[in-house]
């Protein structure tokens, strides 16, 4: 039990007996006002000017925070062309990413198409095949949605036991952000879905020509034709100038340089639904149409990229969770490797299919721990760990790995990824 007569055991406590005491708090903290040069003393920054307003015309990130950028794991492909990179979201706050930081993942490189020769098809059982431009598109009414982007082979490392060490690494195939578009339901009526339609094909525009089997009834639910992203233009990574966007379902169905949608009676089976992004169990089997993101979360700090340097004392605990189900309504966090739980707190109510930030306030005491979350949804689903998702498919599995993972921290504060299934 805490004594709150002891001004240690609380946290402002904390902070002021560090402060009186002179010198820094644990392990390299906040210093002594009355002996600290960056305070008593007029330092350079404050006897110069600096930048004008046109330094930079399109801002960009300060050279101090040079390392928060995406990462590439070299032996994971044959090349960077058809590879992926990884969000840097151990070093990151809040819910919303940056395009600059979002993952990428190509399967035949990154192209440069102009607004000016963009053009997307609709056909196949519709009473009136059409062609819009960039600017057709800009006219029919705009829906502005924060939704969550996953790669469904995130995570999929880590399937046969701790393989990556970084959050990055393990969980960076992910990225929120706000995406402005016009619903695909409203171009899919303007071209007239005749009743034997059932299922929609949508294409892009590079030389892969990654393609995707969608049902139409999603594709009239909540899809997205979208060419904004977080207020700006698409990035070129990220499809620009028109990609989609299928909130909750795994990111190869959000074709990027989205060039046609095809209405048809039944799925297409193309290679991304047939040889990859399918789930393969114990057996030999493979079972597919598994589009949706089950919830999940991971401990984004401390964390092996995000270690502890502070030392004992009070300590934030932050990570992300996400549903491709629902909202996330509850995330608990361990440090004993999911013996006993404790309830964060959600930044925000969560949204529908959206990241949630949770905190944990937490009084490390420079002891060892096993740092868990667990997420749970607006349907009810929990969070499963890892050997309860080998009970159903074994070991042969890639995608759609949504399992607890574990962080051993040490007493030194640094992490190192783990198994604890």
């Amino acid at each position: 039990m805490t004594d709150k007569s002891d001004p240690t055991t609380t946290r402002r406590g904390f902070l002021k007996t560090g402060l009186a005491a002179g010198g820094a708090m644990a392990a390299g903290g906040a210093a002594n006002a009355a002996g600290d040069p960056l305070i008593t003393e007029v330092q350079p920054w404050a006897q110069e000017l600096g930048d004008g307003v046109d330094a930079t015309p399109y801002g960009m990130p300060i050279e101090f925070e040079s390392d928060v950028v995406r990462r590439n794991v070299e032996w994971l492909t044959a090349d960077t062309i058809s590879s992926i990179n990884f969000t840097p979201i151990h070093a990151l706050d809040g819910t919303i990413t940056p395009q600059g930081c979002a993952f990428e993942r190509h399967h035949s490189g990154a192209i440069e198409l102009r607004k000016e020769d963009y053009r997307l098809m609709i056909n196949g059982l519709v009473d009136t095949p059409l062609i819009f431009t960039y600017e057709d598109l800009e006219r029919f009414p705009r829906e502005n949605h924060v939704y969550f982007c996953e790669c469904a082979a995130n995570t999929g490392m880590e399937w046969a036991g701790a393989q990556l060490n970084g959050a990055q690494f393990t969980h960076g195939m992910i990225h929120n952000m706000e995406y402005t578009g016009v619903s695909l339901r409203t171009l899919l009526e303007e071209a007239g879905v005749k009743p034997e339609g059932k299922w929609v094909y949508v294409e892009g525009a590079d030389a892969s020509s990654n393609g995707r089997s969608i049902p139409l009834e999603k594709a009239l639910d909540d899809v997205l034709v979208a060419f904004k992203a977080n207020g700006e233009a698409l990035r070129k990574e990220h499809g620009y100038p028109v990609r989609l966007v299928v909130p909750g379902w795994e990111g190869n169905m959000w074709v990027k340089w989205l060039r046609r949608i095809e209405v048809g009676d039944q799925p297409w089976e193309s290679r991304e639904e047939t040889s990859k992004y399918t789930d393969t169990l114990e057996d030999g089997t493979s079972r597919k149409w598994t589009w949706e993101m089950d919830a999940k979360s991971v401990v984004t700090s401390p964390s092996p990229q995000a270690p502890i340097t502070h030392g004992k004392g009070p300590l934030v605990i932050t990570g992300l969770a996400w549903s491709g189900r629902g909202a996330i309504t509850r995330v608990d966090v361990s440090v004993d490797g999911g013996k006993s739980w404790k309830e964060a707190r959600l930044a925000a109510p969560g949204q529908d299919k959206a990241i949630s930030r949770f905190y944990l306030d937490h009084d490390w005491d420079g002891s060892e721990m096993l740092l868990q979350s667990r997420a749970i949804d607006s349907t009810g689903y929990v969070q499963p760990t890892k050997a309860q998702l080998r009970d159903v498919r074994g070991l042969n599995s890639i995608y759609h790995n949504n399992c607890i993972q574990t962080w051993w921290v040490k007493e030194s504060g640094e992490a190192e990824n783990v198994e604890v299934s």
